[in-house]
């Protein structure tokens, strides 16, 4: 299939999960045979027009107009991308269908559906009213109105978790008929990738053990509890060092909270890191916790276990369906810091216990969570829309199709007779200048416009 894929997130630029899950996702279905064109936000030092691993990037800015707000510049962006999708079609005839990529191109991904009457499948990664446990201002609400209108436009909409389905249908009331749920998937390969180059003691003592978040530092992946957490973990466990890898609107309010409390020496804020120094720390490291409070799926969760690092998690939304306690790694009381420092104190102190968790993880998603797998399970959805595309009436418009009976007709007449101004003046029937009268028909006569033959 043709796929036209739309997302404002693609390497370089990155924000938040997306950007890696639309790279991923894209490249894996390009190797399981689908042509994949991709419209994405531009990002500096990126190439306008690009090939990446096969698929085809375009990469296109928003109008050159001073947005007063967020959702304005949105806006913009949207319109960039349908006027950029326009030439697209244009120029390479049809795309099978849309693949739009949350509510931030929803705008693009339903104008360009009912423009060529193309189908229209969406992923929603996350909700605005999941993120914020609720709608509290105008802003959420219309957000969370676009991610209802996307949902309602598309054929098919894919989520990343079996917790994710359940919101959709209770927060927009989505039929479950229409929701499929498709995991994440994780790159192993990434993580079998000795980095040499960098130095464990550029993070922590060689006698510390890691303890480690990687993330964005927003209110909702629960950083605060981890560092309530911490004074207990130091306690019982004195060679604990504690790394926070990732930035976001909460970093200031996070570091002041380790000052307050006294412990800023046993925490390292990494900041940004790029792929290379991520990865790196998974493997270093001798905990990952995730403490969420809100969690759609949590790629994180699969990149720690692909490095074979032993997991803690909140038991809370998707991160509950990947881990099971005490299998493949540990669960502890969402919003509980006293039940985190407990299960990251197990492991510390239970090496064995640690190592068999984290060898049972990386088993089971070599299995279940490789790209691999979820770019079959994503063109089983495909090929579900656009075989009810096919047998549906949708894609015919009654009224587009009269217009193109009409053109059939007058292309048929065209062929049969041509017409001649000057036949009929000659004949004595006037023509007036850039009008035609009458034609030769088949039987070598000619008709005047009104139907009359002479």
């Amino acid at each position: 299939m043709r796929i036209l894929m739309l997302s404002w997130e693609f390497p370089p630029r990155s924000v938040g999960g997306l950007a890696q899950h639309v790279y991923d996702l894209a490249t894996a279905l390009v190797q399981a045979g689908e042509e994949v064109h991709l419209i994405t936000c531009a990002a500096d030092k990126a190439e306008a027009r690009e090939v990446v691993n096969g698929i085809h990037v375009y990469r296109v800015n928003p109008y050159n107009l001073s947005a007063p707000d967020f959702l304005t510049w949105v806006l913009q962006l949207n319109l960039s991308m349908v006027e950029y999708g326009i030439s697209l079609v244009n120029s390479l005839a049809e795309f099978d269908l849309v693949h739009a990529h949350d509510w931030l191109v929803a705008y693009a991904g339903r104008a360009l559906k009912h423009a060529y009457k193309v189908p229209l499948i969406a992923t929603i990664h996350a909700t605005e009213y999941g993120r914020n446990q609720g709608l509290h201002n105008d802003l959420q609400r219309y957000i969370s109105d676009v991610e209802w209108w996307l949902v309602f436009e598309a054929w098919r909409v894919i989520v990343c978790s079996h917790y994710m389905e359940k919101e959709l249908q209770r927060v927009f009331q989505a039929p479950l008929d229409k929701l499929r749920v498709v995991p994440n998937g994780v790159d192993m390969t990434r993580y079998q990738q000795a980095g040499h180059e960098l130095s464990r003691s550029a993070f922590a003592a060689p006698d510390e053990r890691i303890i480690l978040f990687v993330g964005r530092l927003v209110q909702e992946k629960g950083v605060h509890l981890l560092i309530d957490a911490v004074p207990k973990v130091l306690h019982y466990y004195s060679n604990a060092k504690f790394i926070i890898a990732g930035r976001g609107p909460a970093e200031d309010y996070l570091r002041n909270k380790a000052v307050d409390m006294g412990i800023t020496n046993r925490i390292y804020f990494t900041g940004y890191i790029d792929d290379r120094t991520r990865d790196f720390l998974y493997r270093e490291a001798n905990v990952a916790v995730f403490p969420s409070l809100y969690e759609p799926f949590g790629m994180v969760v699969l990149e720690a276990m692909a490095a074979m690092t032993p997991v803690v998690v909140a038991d809370v939304g998707g991160l509950s369906e990947i881990v099971v306690h005490e299998e493949n790694g540990l669960k502890f009381y969402a919003g509980n810091p006293n039940s985190l420092a407990d299960n990251v104190l197990r492991l510390l102190h239970e090496p064995g216990l640690a190592a068999r968790l984290a060898a049972t993880a990386k088993q089971e998603i070599s299995k279940l969570y490789t790209w691999q797998e979820i770019a079959r399970q994503t063109q089983l959805v495909y090929a579900e829309v656009k075989d009810d595309y096919e047998a549906s009436a949708w894609k015919t418009d009654s009224w587009l199709c009269n217009i193109d009976r009409l053109k059939q007709s007058r292309a048929a007449v065209s062929g049969i007779g041509r017409y001649y101004g000057e036949i009929g003046e000659a004949r004595g029937y006037p023509c007036p200048p850039g009008r035609t009268l009458a034609r030769i028909t088949e039987d070598g006569g000619y008709r005047q416009d009104s139907g009359v033959e002479h």
